[in-house]
């Protein structure tokens, strides 16, 4: 999730990919993503093991900015808000 191209960047898991970028949109829950008004989600990965996708948001959070935004750029280059492919 982030505020903007080249903004603030959030990563999390959940078990609902649709459900939790409509609540981080709507801001539902106080935390960094509100304060930060990250709404628009620009980067997505799924997986079968729970353990395995926490194991990628740790990696993820550790890497640098840098590194992130080009993870981003390389299947998102627009920074397009890809909720509404998931929304419909």
């Amino acid at each position: 999730m982030t505020n903007k191209p080249n903004g603030v960047l959030y990563t999390g898991v959940t078990n609902d990919i649709s459900r939790r970028a409509y609540e981080h949109r709507e801001g539902l829950y106080k935390g960094f993503t509100k304060q930060y008004g990250c709404k628009r989600l620009v980067y997505y990965e799924f997986y079968d093991d729970i353990s395995h996708a926490i194991q990628r948001e740790k990696n993820i959070k550790h890497w640098s900015r840098a590194w992130k935004v080009r993870l981003f750029i390389g299947s998102n280059p627009e920074w397009a808000d890809l909720y509404e492919i998931l929304a419909h």
